[in-house]
């Protein structure tokens, strides 16, 4: 499917990227050449969408289904521990999940289908997005318009997965992603002094008694057919051996694995919050920080995934998954709750896990998973004879 000389070509694109990690919204050289080489390759490119994001479009100018396929281009603020050649050569940054690789996939794809493009029908389109990384770039990119004019009929994307052997290729039809909702609460008492607990609302106490009655959502609301966690990740309240605190800050990250465990979880967490402060007499306050809704993966295009995988030779080793692989969060969901499609996994070897100062995208696994993007293409978009 891919030369010898395209495949060294998007290895030597992915460790240019590596050694050049850039933040959420901030991707503005990796915005740059992405969109120099798919002008290059004949692509309509526009730039600038959600801040960098790219959108690469061809119109075979024929009547047919319209597709988008996704990559994700920002890093994360760490610092790279590795020595190879292409390290980061920027402190504090690094390409630690693997978004320089997914990049690198899809200008590899975007190669083989602008070759393909006399044998396809209907209408593709390349996203490029930034800010996958807690800043909900593709939501930015839904609301920026690039599922319409014309509207996608179905959306296709994938991560690298560490811990599964290198180059499988794998799927998890509907429920595939954990859900992210992180919330701050600002639990308010009355300060005192620690000798005299009886005249204070010690905000400690009632905070801790929060935390433990939060737990009795994942025990005893949740249903135990279903997946959720709750991880209170921040505690901060005084400063003083002898000084009750009247304030207490928490941040509580809640993962979910469809719409009803996250109505069982963060559908029920300012009622425990309330009562808890109420039987205490403090107050509190609720922000909302981030929302990333669980990843469900539509059925069919999931068994289509798996059945033009096979029939392309994509990989030795296809597996359709009866469990949720991961409970991490991925924006790709927002694309899915607007069209239907399919986010698909490919091993990255035994690698260090992602968001690991030592971890590395396999380059080995590029032809394959740019492969499905275009064995995606060609059973979409095959032009009738």
């Amino acid at each position: 499917m891919f030369s010898q000389q395209q495949i060294a070509d998007a290895k030597a694109v992915r460790h240019q990227l590596h050694e050049q990690p850039e933040l959420m919204y901030e991707e503005k050289a990796t915005a740059k050449l992405v969109a120099e080489k798919l002008a290059a390759l004949g692509y309509k490119v526009t730039e600038g969408i959600a801040t960098t994001g790219v959108l690469g479009e061809l119109d075979t100018g024929r009547p047919g289904p319209c597709i988008a396929l996704r990559a994700d281009m920002d890093a994360l603020p760490i610092d790279e521990a590795n020595t190879f050649g292409h390290h980061s050569k920027r402190p504090g940054r690094m390409h630690a999940c693997g978004h320089d690789g997914h990049t690198a996939t899809l200008l590899l794809a975007a190669e083989a289908i602008m070759a393909l493009r006399e044998e396809l029908c209907g209408y593709i389109k390349l996203i490029f997005q930034p800010a996958e990384e807690g800043g909900n770039g593709a939501d930015a990119m839904v609301k920026a318009g690039v599922l319409d004019d014309p509207r996608v009929e179905a959306v296709f994307g994938y991560h690298n997965r560490p811990g599964f052997p290198a180059g499988q290729l794998f799927v998890k039809p509907g429920s595939a992603m954990g859900g992210n909702d992180t919330f701050k609460v600002t639990i308010e008492g009355v300060s005192g002094h620690a000798a005299m607990p009886h005249l204070a609302v010690d905000a400690i106490y009632v905070a801790t008694s929060v935390v433990q009655q939060l737990q009795g959502l994942v025990a005893r609301h949740k249903s135990p057919l279903e997946s959720g966690v709750i991880t209170v990740s921040s505690f901060h309240a005084g400063d003083a051996a002898n000084v009750i605190p009247g304030k207490a800050e928490l941040l509580v990250n809640i993962r979910s694995d469809r719409p009803s465990s996250r109505d069982a979880l963060a559908g029920q967490l300012e009622r425990v919050i309330k009562g808890v402060c109420e039987a205490h007499g403090a107050h509190y306050t609720l922000e909302h920080k981030h929302q990333i809704p669980p990843l469900l993966n539509d059925a069919d295009w999931s068994d289509r995934v798996l059945a033009l995988a096979a029939e392309h030779g994509v990989s030795d080793d296809i597996q359709k998954l009866d469990y949720m692989p991961t409970m991490g969060a991925e924006d790709f969901a927002f694309y899915l709750q607007k069209v239907p499609g399919c986010f698909f996994f490919v091993g990255n070897g035994d690698s260090a896990y992602l968001h690991n100062e030592h971890y590395d995208f396999n380059d080995d696994i590029l032809p394959i998973a740019a492969g499905m993007f275009v064995a995606l293409a060609k059973g979409v978009l095959a032009r009738n004879a």
